[in-house]
C-alpha cells in the first residue's frame, strides 16, 4: 500500500519531486567536491614532501655496517632500510628506514637503535610526512590537528547540507498534512508515516546522490587541471595530478545518504507525530503574521508591498538559508576580488615596480660560496648580458655607543625606541647586514656613489627608517650614525667578543642596485670580496648560498629573457646546482598565481550562490499548494493576474536585494580598513576597483531569484484558482 502510495505521489507530484532532487543533488555535489578537493591537496602536499625530502620514514644515524644493517632489515615490521650515500659520511653511515605499519614508528625506531647500542640522538623521524599521514608522536604534548580539522570541516558541511535538503523535504512534506492526517485516522502508526516518507526521500535522491558525486568528481577534475594552467609558469613548482580513491567515493555516498535520510527524517518525525485531528484540520496555507506590518514595502508599493511583506514573514524560516548563502556568497565574492585587487596593487608597488629596474634574471647558486664560484667572467661573455654582479649575505653585530647616534635619530628618541639590546658598557647592540659583492661589482658601486674606489674597507648604507614621521608605503629615511668615524668594529654574531675593526670607506644613503630587501633597523654594510677574505675568519654567519643579479642589453623580452636564463643555465648547470628566474616571467606567474586564487575562491562563491537559489527554487515551487491557496483567497476579493505578478516581482526584489543591500556597506567598510591599514590613496584602488564582476554576480542573483519566482508563478496561475478553496486534489 504505501509503495503503491510513495509512487503515486512522486508521479503526480513532480514539482515537489524535482525540488528535492534538486536540493539533493546540489548538496551531494557539494560534498563531494569538498572531498575530492581535500584530498588532492592531500595528495599533492605529500607527493611534494616526497620530491623535495625524500620519502623515508625513519632515520639511524651513526656508525653501522653491514651486520647492523642486516639486523634492521630482518627487525619485524621493516619493509626495507638502505643507505643514503648522498648524506652519509665517513664516521656517521645514514640508513633511511621503511616501515610496513607505519603507525607504530614511534615504538618500534627506538627498539632498533637500544638493540644497535645507539643512543635516542641517532633517530630522526620524517615528522613533516608522518604528519600528513596523520601519525605523531604520542609523547607530544600538541599534537598536529590536521585530521581533526579535516573531520570538522566535514561535519560542519554536512550539517549545513542537512539543512539544505531537510528544508526541500518539509516543505514537501506539509503539503501532504491534510493527507497524512486522514491515514493516521484509518489506523496508519507514527512509525509507517515516518518509514513511507524516508522510503520516499531514498527513491528521490538515489539518482541525485550518483550523479552530484561524480560531478563533484568531475568538477575538481577541472579545477585541478584550471590550477595547472594558472600555476604552471610558477619556479619550482611541480605539476598536480588529479587522484582520486575509491573509498572517497564510498565515503562520500555514504555520507550523502546519511544526510538525505537525517534531512527527511527530522520532517518525517515533526509530521508523524501530529494528531489525527490536527492534520486533518491543517489548512497547508501560508500564516501570514497580520499583527505585523513591512512599513517600507507598504511605503514603496502600497497594499501589494504588504501583502508580499506579510507573505515573506510566513516563509522566513524556510527562506533563512537562502538569504543566508547569498548573503555569504555575495560578501564573499565582493571582499574576495576587493582583497585580491588590493593585494595585487600591493605587491605591484613593493615589489614589481620597486625593484622592476634592479634586475633582469636572478640565479642562486646553491651552497657554493663566492670564494669557490670561479665562472663570473664566462656570464659576463655571455650574449645579451650588460653586467653581471656576484653577490652573497652574511650577518655580524656591532656595538654602538649612544653618541655616535645621528643627531636626527636622537630627536626621535634614540635607538633605544627602535631597535637594538644595551650591554653593561652603556652601548646599542645593532644588527648588520653585510652584502659581500665581487669585485668589481663593488668598484663600480664606489664610482656610483661618487668615492675613490678602493678594495680596503666598507661602505656603510647610512640610514634608518623614520617610523614615526612616515609609514611602510612611503618611507623616509634618516641619517643612522654620525659620519665622523673612520673605523667600524664588527662582532662575530655569536657575540663571542670575537671582533675585528675594518676602515669605513664612505657612508652613503645609496645602496647597490640590487634585488634586496634590508632590515628596518640595521646598519648594513656592503664589502668587497677581497676584504671579506680578510676578516671573514673572525666575523663567520655567512650564508651558504650565493647571488647573482644579471642585466640585460636592451629592453629585453619575455623570449628575451627566456632565453637567456636558459643559456645561462646550461653553462651553470654543469658545475652547480642552482635556482634561477627572471623579471617578465616572475611577473606572469605572480598574475597567474592571483587569477588562480579568484577563480577558485569565486569558484566556492559561485556555490554559496548556487545553494541560496537552490532554496529559493525549492521554496517557490515546493509552496505551490499553499501559494494556489494564499491567491485564491486575493483573488475573492479583487485581486488581478497583474496585481499578483507585481507581488511575485516584490518578493523576488526582496529576497535578492536584501543581501545585495547588507553587503555593500560591509565591502566599503572592508575597503576603507584594508586600504587605511595599507597606507594606499583610496583613489588608487577605487581606479581599479572589481566594480564590474561584482556587478555581474549581483545581476546574476537577481536574474536566478527571479527566474526562479517567474517558474512558479506562470504554474501558479495557470491553475484553476477559484476551484482551490473547495478542491483538495493535489497538482
Amino acid at each position: 500500500m504505501w509503495k503503491d502510495y510513495s509512487k503515486s505521489y512522486i508521479k503526480n507530484n513532480r514539482a515537489s519531486s524535482v525540488s528535492v532532487m534538486a536540493a539533493a543533488l546540489v548538496a551531494t555535489m557539494f560534498l563531494s567536491l569538498l572531498c575530492s578537493i581535500a584530498y588532492n591537496f592531500w595528495a599533492y602536499e605529500i607527493e611534494k614532501i616526497v620530491l623535495e625530502e625524500g620519502d623515508w620514514q625513519g632515520r639511524i644515524v651513526g656508525g653501522v655496517d653491514e651486520n647492523d644493517l642486516s639486523i634492521i632489515q630482518n627487525f619485524a615490521n621493516i619493509e626495507k632500510a638502505v643507505v643514503n650515500k648522498e648524506l652519509s659520511e665517513k664516521e656517521d653511515t645514514v640508513i633511511d628506514i621503511y616501515f610496513q605499519n607505519t603507525r607504530t614508528i614511534f615504538r618500534d625506531l627506538p627498539l632498533i637503535s637500544a638493540q644497535l647500542g645507539l643512543e635516542d640522538d641517532s633517530i630522526q623521524y620524517h615528522s613533516l610526512l608522518l604528519s600528513r599521514y596523520f601519525i605523531h608522536d604520542p609523547q607530544d604534548a600538541e599534537p598536529p590537528m590536521l585530521l581533526a580539522l579535516y573531520l570538522g570541516i566535514l561535519v560542519i558541511v554536512a550539517v549545513s547540507l542537512i539543512l539544505i535538503i531537510r528544508n526541500s523535504f518539509e516543505l514537501s512534506m506539509n503539503a501532504r498534512i491534510h493527507q497524512f492526517g486522514i491515514f493516521s485516522s484509518i489506523g496508519a502508526t507514527p512509525k509507517q508515516i515516518r518509514i513511507c516518507l524516508l522510503q520516499e526521500a531514498l527513491v528521490l535522491s538515489a539518482v541525485p546522490i550518483l550523479l552530484g558525486s561524480l560531478l563533484g568528481i568531475a568538477i575538481s577534475y577541472g579545477l585541478i587541471k584550471v590550477v595547472n594552467i594558472f600555476a604552471g609558469s610558477v619556479a619550482g613548482r611541480h605539476e598536480a595530478a588529479f587522484s582520486y580513491h575509491p573509498l572517497l567515493f564510498a565515503v562520500t555516498i555514504f555520507s550523502s545518504v546519511l544526510t538525505v535520510l537525517f534531512s527527511a527524517w527530522i520532517p518525517a518525525r515533526k509530521l508523524s507525530r501530529m494528531t489525527p485531528l490536527e492534520s486533518i484540520r491543517n489548512m497547508d496555507g501560508l500564516q501570514l503574521k497580520k499583527r505585523k506590518h513591512s512599513r517600507i514595502l507598504f511605503m514603496l508599493f502600497g497594499m501589494k508591498g504588504e501583502l508580499a511583506g506579510n507573505a515573506l514573514k510566513a516563509q522566513k524560516k524556510s527562506l533563512r538559508i537562502s538569504t543566508i548563502s547569498l548573503l555569504l556568497s555575495f560578501l564573499g565574492f565582493s571582499i574576495m576580488l576587493c582583497f585580491t585587487t588590493l593585494s595585487g596593487i600591493s605587491t605591484r608597488y613593493t615589489y614589481f615596480e620597486r625593484y622592476q629596474d634592479a634586475w633582469d634574471v636572478m640565479i642562486t647558486v646553491k651552497d657554493t660560496g663566492m670564494v669557490d664560484f670561479g665562472l663570473t667572467q664566462e656570464l659576463q661573455n655571455v650574449s645579451g648580458v650588460e653586467a653581471v654582479t656576484v653577490y652573497q649575505k652574511a650577518e655580524a653585530m656591532e656595538l654602538l655607543p649612544e653618541d655616535w647616534q645621528s643627531d636626527e635619530l636622537t630627536t626621535l628618541g634614540g635607538l633605544n625606541t627602535v631597535a637594538g639590546k644595551v650591554n653593561e658598557n652603556g652601548r646599542f647592540q645593532v644588527e648588520v647586514p653585510i652584502i659581500v659583492l665581487d669585485d668589481t661589482s663593488f668598484l663600480e658601486y664606489c664610482y656610483r656613489i661618487g668615492i675613490t674606489p678602493s678594495l680596503d674597507g666598507t661602505v656603510v648604507l647610512n640610514q634608518i627608517w623614520d617610523s614615526v614621521n612616515s609609514n611602510f608605503r612611503y618611507k623616509e629615511y634618516i641619517p643612522f650614525v654620525k659620519e665622523d668615524r673612520e673605523k667600524a668594529t664588527l662582532y662575530n654574531i655569536s657575540m663571542d667578543n670575537q671582533n675585528i675593526e675594518i676602515p669605513i670607506l664612505s657612508y652613503t644613503q645609496t645602496a647597490p642596485i640590487l634585488r634586496e630587501e634590508y632590515k628596518k633597523y640595521a646598519l648594513v654594510h656592503f664589502i668587497p670580496l677581497t676584504m671579506w677574505k680578510k676578516i671573514s675568519e673572525a666575523i663567520g654567519g655567512l650564508e651558504s648560498d650565493s647571488y647573482i643579479r644579471i642585466f640585460s642589453s636592451g629592453d629585453a623580452t619575455l623570449d628575451d629573457l627566456n632565453g637567456l636564463e636558459k643559456e645561462i643555465e646550461q653553462l651553470l648547470d654543469q658545475e652547480y646546482k642552482i635556482e634561477s628566474e627572471n623579471r617578465v616571467q616572475e611577473k606572469l606567474s605572480n598574475d597567474s598565481m592571483m587569477q588562480g586564487m579568484v577563480m577558485i575562491l569565486g569558484a566556492f562563491c559561485v556555490l554559496l550562490a548556487i545553494i541560496g537559489i537552490a532554496n529559493v527554487f525549492s521554496n517557490t515551487l515546493g509552496f505551490l499548494r499553499q501559494r494556489k491557496r494564499e491567491f485564491a483567497q486575493y483573488m475573492s476579493i479583487g485581486l488581478t493576474s497583474q496585481e499578483m505578478w507585481q507581488m511575485f516581482c516584490i518578493e523576488a526584489f526582496v529576497i535578492a536585494g536584501k543581501p545585495l543591500l547588507f553587503t555593500l556597506p560591509l565591502t566599503i567598510l572592508f575597503v576603507q580598513f584594508a586600504v587605511t591599514a595599507s597606507y594606499l590613496e583610496p583613489m588608487v584602488f577605487w581606479a581599479e576597483a572589481p566594480t564590474l564582476p561584482i556587478l555581474a554576480f549581483a545581476v546574476a542573483i537577481v536574474f536566478f531569484v527571479a527566474l526562479a519566482y517567474y517558474i512558479g508563478g506562470k504554474r501558479l496561475l495557470q491553475c484553476n484558482l477559484n476551484e482551490t478553496l473547495r478542491n483538495d486534489a493535489l497538482v
